[in-house]
């Protein structure tokens, strides 16, 4: 039952961010959207079609003003009335490709053929970067890809990957709504960063970016990349630190404003009321948690220990909830799997370890129906779980191929929104 119960809860979760309502509501509040002569839609991300869907729901007497593009992944392309969705990627593949580009470049036109009365909105959300790819003159996708690829298997950070991914993009850190030439321009954003910073979600492609070419410098030194990235690249920043290249904006016209309507605090707040439903006292770690995955499963293993063990903080029957989303340092040749898959397995792994795993159910799973480059939202595991060869797959980064043997995979498809990851652990 335990297990019903996890599912239930995190599914809860992902439905109150479904986008669709999110951005019908957004939308029908905003009176000055319906008196426009022609409503631009831009924007990436995989909430996209969703939100598409609700902004043409809210406008629906009004179709007629409406044109645009959205970025989205393959597979995720129903026609819908006034909104092109465009396959800007292979799913389960979250990288850029030429498909991308190409859309960045039609919103870009878009946005610059804007009469003076004309409005924009801009649909963003998880995956926003990768979706819209558009390397300055000079880089190629590969160089950008390249840059990414060593970026995240140092073990950088979003705001680490974005700032240097903003300083090689004609879109992103601002770029976007520099390109529009009308009268209005609103972002409505689903997050999917820690704190929800504007700048960073998606790369911030319509609000200022408060990065420069110097630290975009400092990180790829930080992780020692100056001299492995390509030479494009070295050579594009190097000119932007000497300011022969233009700068991110770092401030926007007041006609551009950005509004967070989903968020992984959203989320877990239905999750937290989902599971006091089902009988279960709630701990709440919050929307804000980061770090690498596997240290990171090790202090939630102490609290369930303490919990099981002491009753503190909270006593059994009892729910922890953390979102935010961590991190997977990547050695050579490591397996199948993702940071959610990883967090079940080494956090089960631990308690098991202490004799502690009875009665703990543990489920972790991207609110968008992807983890790492698989096809699986998460996993769970419980008491049910073979953990006898756990150490061996965890060393590798090979979880997806451990869940896939024991069971535990959770297989919900593209759930059309993201938020970041919601964990739960069940403490009985």
């Amino acid at each position: 039952m335990s297990r019903e119960h996890a599912l239930a809860i995190w599914t809860a979760a992902v439905d109150a961010v479904r986008p669709e309502p999110l951005v019908r509501c957004a939308v029908e509040a905003e009176s000055w959207l319906r008196e426009a002569p022609r409503v631009i839609v831009v924007g990436a991300g995989k909430a996209g079609p969703g939100m598409a869907a609700g902004l043409e729901a809210a406008l629906a007497d009004r179709l007629d003003r409406v044109e645009g593009l959205v970025n989205v992944p393959e597979g995720m392309t129903a026609p819908l009335k006034r909104v092109r969705l465009h396959p800007a990627r292979p799913q389960g593949v979250n990288e850029p490709t030429a498909a991308g580009v190409a859309g960045a470049e039609e919103m870009l036109r878009l946005l610059a053929s804007a009469g003076p009365d004309d409005v924009a909105v801009c649909l963003l959300s998880g995956g926003g970067s990768a979706l819209l790819p558009a390397p300055v003159e000079g880089v190629s996708l590969a160089d950008k890809l390249t840059v990414t690829k060593l970026l995240h298997k140092s073990g950088a950070t979003i705001d680490e990957m974005n700032c240097v991914r903003k300083h090689l993009s004609r879109v992103k850190g601002g770029r976007l709504a520099e390109a529009f030439r009308g009268k209005r321009l609103i972002s409505f954003i689903v997050s999917d960063v820690v704190g929800d910073p504007l700048d960073v979600i998606a790369s911030g492609p319509t609000a200022p970016d408060p990065t420069t070419f110097a630290h975009a410098r400092a990180v790829q030194a930080r992780y020692e990349l100056i001299h492995a990235v390509p030479g494009a690249v070295k050579k594009y920043l190097e000119a932007g630190r000497n300011r022969m290249v233009p700068e991110t904006p770092k401030e926007l016209p007041a006609n551009v404003e950005n509004r967070i309507i989903g968020s992984n605090r959203v989320a877990l707040d239905v999750a937290n009321r989902k599971a006091e439903e089902l009988g279960y006292r709630v701990l709440d770690l919050g929307p804000f948690v980061e770090g690498e995955t596997r240290q990171v499963a090790v202090a939630v293993a102490g609290i369930v220990r303490s919990i099981k063990s002491d009753a503190v903080p909270i006593a059994p029957p009892a729910c922890i909830l953390l979102g935010g989303e961590t991190t997977v340092t990547l050695g050579d040749n490591p397996g199948k799997g993702g940071r959610n898959q990883e967090f079940v397995l080494a956090l089960a792994a631990k308690l098991d370890a202490a004799n502690g795993l009875e009665g703990v159910t543990v489920l972790s799973g991207g609110t968008d129906g992807e983890d790492g480059p698989t096809d699986a939202a998460g996993a769970v595991a419980d008491t049910l779980t073979h953990l006898d060869i756990a150490a061996q797959y965890l060393q590798r980064h090979d979880a997806y191929n451990f869940f896939a043997h024991a069971g535990g995979l959770i297989r919900s498809g593209l759930t059309g929104t993201n938020v970041m990851d919601v964990r739960l652990v069940l403490v009985t």
